[in-house]
């Protein structure tokens, strides 16, 4: 089977049962397993007020990931900038890069992401126009990132520097993030990594690697373009077990695009005996033939086909395998197993622990 790096991207899921800091463990032992592996990359999403979602605040648990894990990427995927002032994540992840030098990634959305009270909550002047000037703050993260900083020049003529931290000795991976072709021809233009969030939807991959690919323009930071897929994977030993355990996030996904309000997550028994409307059903059966659910083997292929439809060496997954009223309430079992075996079956995985 032909080398494909693994990486995984994390929500930090919370179950019916379990407290925040139970759901924090249990991707504290995600992670310290994927460090273990040989992945790749490890990112939290920036999610706010959702009942089933934990990763509110990627460069905190970042810094707690950074100091239970050894020699794996962490980054955020992503941090949504215009709920921030950008030298605050500027700040942000300096210090995470001081504290794991040469493996941190800042990966930065353009959406809020949430509602506007959350969006007023997070920034003070309670606005969303900042996406509005989204390149600009890219731009200034960029420089506040580097050895010598970002001026500025005051009303009294004098200039002003500023740095994310005092004396760098490395910066942050910057990558932008999207689901448009916004997204996607600005990274070009600015001559970044760009993810396309091919796991939120399955659809418009093609055309955005494609724009991005054509638009692309080398800058200082990279020559040629770089990109990785994102998938919402289940693997398990068989395609029956693989179909359970996917059923609660599937299951919770279709009662979000319907309006239903949300709670945690249910286990797999309860997911299994619960009642949806037909179009739940549908939206069920629809993210089902779109996600990368079955037998580890099955799954370990499709994933590498997936990679070289779209010329790229690298897939993140998104362990959705949900957890049994018998797993530990700080564990999910079924999250774990996922990766260890599509790790045994995808070389540079394998090869990357050696």
């Amino acid at each position: 089977m032909p080398d494909l790096a693994l990486s995984v991207l994390d929500l930090i899921p919370v179950r019916s049962g379990q407290t925040s800091g139970d759901a924090v463990a249990a991707s504290i032992v995600l992670a310290e397993r994927a460090d273990e592996l040989g992945l790749h990359r490890y990112w939290l999403a920036e999610h706010h007020n959702m009942p089933s979602v934990a990763s509110t605040n990627p460069p905190v648990l970042l810094g707690v990931l950074a100091g239970r894990t050894r020699r794996i990427r962490l980054g955020s995927g992503g941090v949504m900038l215009p709920n921030h002032a950008p030298f605050v994540i500027a700040e942000q992840f300096a210090a995470l890069e001081a504290a794991a030098p040469g493996r941190v990634d800042l990966g930065i959305g353009r959406a809020p992401g949430s509602d506007p009270v959350i969006t007023a909550l997070l920034r003070s002047e309670g606005h969303t126009s900042d996406v509005d000037a989204f390149p600009n703050h890219v731009r200034d993260i960029e420089a506040l990132l580097g050895r010598d900083g970002a001026g500025l020049r005051l009303a009294t003529g004098e200039e002003y520097t500023v740095r994310a931290t005092p004396a760098a000795a490395g910066t942050p991976e910057l990558w932008l993030l999207g689901s448009s072709d916004y997204s996607a021809e600005l990274a070009g233009r600015l001559g970044l990594p760009y993810v396309f969030a091919h796991h939120f939807s399955g659809q418009g991959t093609e055309h955005a690697l494609d724009l991005y690919r054509a638009r692309f323009e080398a800058s200082e930071h990279l020559d040629a373009p770089r990109t990785f897929l994102t998938a919402n994977v289940v693997a398990a030993d068989t395609a029956a077990e693989a179909d359970r355990l996917a059923l609660p996030q599937l299951q919770h996904m279709a009662r979000l695009r319907t309006g239903t309000p949300l709670t945690a997550l249910d286990t797999v028994e309860a997911a299994e005996a619960a009642r949806l409307t037909e179009p739940q059903r549908e939206l069920v059966e629809t993210m089902a033939s779109r996600w990368f659910i079955g037998e580890a083997g099955d799954v370990a292929d499709r994933l590498v086909a997936f990679a070289h439809r779209f010329g790229v060496d690298e897939v993140m997954v998104s362990p959705a395998a949900g957890a049994t009223g018998a797993d530990p309430i700080d564990r999910v079992p079924a999250r774990e197993r996922t990766l260890e075996l599509l790790a045994a079956r995808l070389p540079q995985a394998a090869l990357a622990a050696a």
